[in-house]
């Protein structure tokens, strides 16, 4: 499919339209190795477009991961405190990239950033039964008879029934938890039910997508197609 170069410049997010125009009419901008400096030139969507020789990801549709760090809020805006989106570089800033579901203020790990209402759709949606794994420290140990309870499918103090989870202790006050819903504080509220308060909670991976440990708190960075598959890799498993 031909779409205008300067169109296609501005999909990388790195670049505004005017400032697409002007790189291509100062010779700044090749397509397939070519000088192009004509905005309105059509081209190839699968071309390899560079600005002063950088290659640009020219498609529209993208995702990201982010280490999320405790103390910022998963939201778009906020007039008082920091959100997800403020820790976007700047080159990002113009995609329009969305949190994917939320995680609370204090607790910290992957989350999903993307410009694809579809994906996101899909992601948090109940019928696709995304697993998500954390890694709690409570105040005290869990033990099997805790692992029972939530594969049996725990009720809340306030009467919510969950599907059925897992939970395996590791010691030290620590454990993972693995659910396939999305419930406020649900991690918080199913160790509160078997009388354990959270210290800490940290998402380590959606799906079979675990977080990048080279990333480190607030640093993101693309998913390829792949990655993106072994969202959905674990769904309706537990």
């Amino acid at each position: 499919m031909l779409t205008r170069l300067d169109k296609l410049i501005a999909a990388s997010g790195r670049f505004s339209r005017s400032e697409a125009r002007e790189a291509i009419r100062a010779g700044r901008v090749t397509a397939d190795g070519a000088v192009l400096t004509r905005p309105e030139e059509k081209v190839d969507e699968g071309a390899l477009i560079a600005v002063d020789g950088d290659a640009l990801r020219t498609d529209a549709l993208r995702c990201f991961m982010l280490d999320k760090p405790a103390g910022i809020l998963t939201a778009a805006r906020d007039a008082r405190q920091p959100t997800v989106l403020d820790l976007v570089p700047e080159e990002y800033r113009r995609l329009g990239l969305q949190p994917v579901g939320r995680l609370d203020k204090d607790t910290t790990g992957l989350l999903l950033l993307t410009n694809d209402g579809a994906l996101a759709h899909r992601v948090i949606s109940p019928k696709s039964g995304v697993v998500k794994t954390y890694l709690a420290t409570t105040d005290g140990d869990t033990d099997g008879s805790d692992a029972a309870a939530f594969a049996a499918g725990l009720t809340l103090a306030d009467g919510t029934r969950c599907l059925s989870a897992a939970l395996e202790p590791l010691g030290g006050g620590q454990c993972l938890v693995r659910v396939q819903e999305g419930k406020y504080h649900q991690v918080k509220r199913m160790l509160a039910a078997r009388g354990r308060r959270v210290l800490e909670l940290r998402r380590l991976a959606i799906g079979a997508l675990e977080l990048d440990p080279a990333l480190g708190p607030g640093k993101m960075r693309e998913l390829s197609s792949n990655e993106i598959e072994l969202i959905f890799a674990l769904s309706h498993s537990l």
